[in-house]
């Protein structure tokens, strides 16, 4: 029998996950409207512990410096940068945003969520070299890339990755492109800050609490039933705006939400396996995110890269993704996830991508099998080399890659990116799929408070713009308000590098 609560509230608002995208969701709607009363449920027992957590994660404050695969060669052999560009502006918004967190003393100690770590891409193959010269050419000319270096002479390269180049032949062809504005986040300890921030300014956190269905009441509101993980006691919260910000869990909530919206929508879960070294001497000798060049038929997120990080003020390393599978939305969830989440209305879009996307599938079932050795071998293409016995198997996060039906791409196309739904009247709201995600944080909330709440934004746009100076601006057309956002934010960046100077 179903324990049932007198508690029901009404609120103004409601944020489903205390992951990065509802901690910057409530942040910013603190900063624009102090006095809307904000309810957060989050089924586990603290802030950050799924997508957000540090160790479910790349950490790459992903700013397309390194990504391989935001700039794509054309049929002609041009590189198109334009994906590069947008999310390069996006990350600078989470920079500003950030800042100004800081510079208002709202977030204090910005040297535990991020530091300055160079971010290189790393070729192999003449092929790869010819395409990374091109890429090169194309981005360094463009002021959000600037100070972009290339080479592939081997003492120079030894000099940006000395591990990586340690024991290498001398006639691999094999070439770099680096740049020293990259960053590493912890999104974990961000995550955690602002919801700090958020209990100190009266938002009700409510952590062990499950919401376990939502449905639009009579008077256009949301009714949220809660379940109290501990005691099994149910609860009802009605709010005008719903934001569902649960990782994976967002599509069943999107689903039972009943929004035309949210229909004919799937996912497709991804799960991710890095491989991080315990030996501290190894460690030492690399500093920098170091990306490579995905595998045929691999998603985004498999991207090979071998990453300086810093967890808990200690330095460590991490190489991958693997790709790994299981049937579970979150890494908490439940093994019925993928099944649960096909409906009669998204049958056949899941039915279309699972033909289409038969490579991915291969791949993946590929990915599954691979022994510990098998991954060493794909390490010593980084690092020649790498011993086995320096090396940890930890399970990431799950992604799950959105699949709908698009003009371009037909019925059942996978979709890479981060996906916004909104219902057409804006009172709910909900975010889904995968890389770049948390790094565009703060420009996925403003485009969805821009569309949930039109009638207030005009108002709102002052305090955005004191948040965010670039907001509403083209910082590739404007490369003197481009400069003075890096003196700004670089304030955040130097308090690392002091820190790390005395240790």
């Amino acid at each position: 029998m179903v324990n049932m609560s007198n508690r029901e509230t009404k609120k103004d608002v409601i944020l489903i996950g205390a992951g990065v995208m509802s901690a910057t969701m409530g942040t910013l709607l603190k900063e624009l409207v102090p006095d809307w009363e904000i309810t957060v449920f989050e089924k586990l027992a603290n802030a950050g512990e799924e997508s957000s957590n540090e160790w479910n994660n790349a950490g790459t404050g992903h700013a397309a410096l390194c990504e391989l695969n935001y700039t794509v060669e054309q049929p002609d052999g041009s590189i198109d940068i334009s994906k590069a560009i947008k999310i390069n502006e996006q990350f600078q918004v989470s920079m500003q945003f950030w800042s100004y967190l800081v510079h208002s003393k709202l977030i204090n100690n910005p040297q535990d969520f991020i530091m300055p770590l160079p971010h290189m891409s790393m070729v192999q193959g003449e092929q790869d070299i010819t395409f990374l010269k091109k890429r090169f050419e194309a981005l360094s000319n463009n002021p959000l890339f600037q100070g972009m270096e290339y080479s592939d002479d081997p003492a120079k390269l030894k000099e940006w990755m000395p591990l990586i180049m340690q024991d290498r032949p001398l006639n691999e062809a094999i070439a770099a492109t680096k740049i020293d504005s990259g960053t590493d986040v912890n999104f974990g300890a961000l995550t955690r800050m602002l919801f700090d921030h958020l209990n100190s300014k009266n938002v009700d956190i409510n952590y062990k609490h499950s919401v376990d269905n939502i449905k639009r009441t009579s008077d256009g509101l949301w009714e949220l039933k809660v379940r109290n993980v501990d005691s099994g006691q149910v609860e009802r919260h009605t709010a005008k705006f719903v934001f569902i910000g649960g990782g994976g869990g967002s599509l069943h909530l999107l689903q039972k939400s009943g929004i035309p919206e949210g229909k004919h929508i799937g996912g497709f879960p991804v799960s991710g396996i890095f491989m991080v070294c315990n030996n501290p001497d190894v460690v030492e000798q690399h500093h920098a995110k170091v990306y490579g060049k995905a595998k045929v038929g691999a998603p985004p997120m498999s991207v090979p890269h071998l990453d300086t990080r810093y967890i808990d003020n200690k330095k460590s390393m991490l190489f991958g993704p693997f790709a790994g599978f299981s049937p579970k939305f979150l890494k908490t969830g439940s093994m019925l996830d993928l099944v649960t989440s096909i409906k009669p209305d998204n049958l056949l879009t899941m039915l279309s991508a699972g033909v289409k996307e038969i490579p991915l599938t291969q791949y993946l079932i590929q990915q599954v099998m691979l022994s510990k050795e098998q991954r060493m071998e794909e390490l010593r293409e980084f690092i020649p080399n790498a011993k086995s016995e320096d090396w940890d198997l930890v399970v990431a996060g799950q992604r799950v890659q959105v699949i709908k039906d698009t003009v371009e791409g037909g019925k059942g196309t996978l979709q890479l990116g981060t996906e916004v739904i909104t219902s057409a009247d804006g009172s709910i709201a909900a975010l889904l799929g995968a890389s770049p995600g948390a790094s565009t944080a703060v420009q996925v909330m403003i485009e969805i408070l821009t569309k949930c709440f039109p009638q207030h934004i005009k108002a709102w746009e002052p305090k955005i713009k004191e948040m965010i100076p670039s907001y509403g601006v083209s910082l590739m057309e404007n490369p003197e308000l481009l400069e003075e956002i890096h003196t700004s934010t670089a304030e955040i960046l130097e308090l690392r590098e002091k820190e790390l100077a005395y240790s």
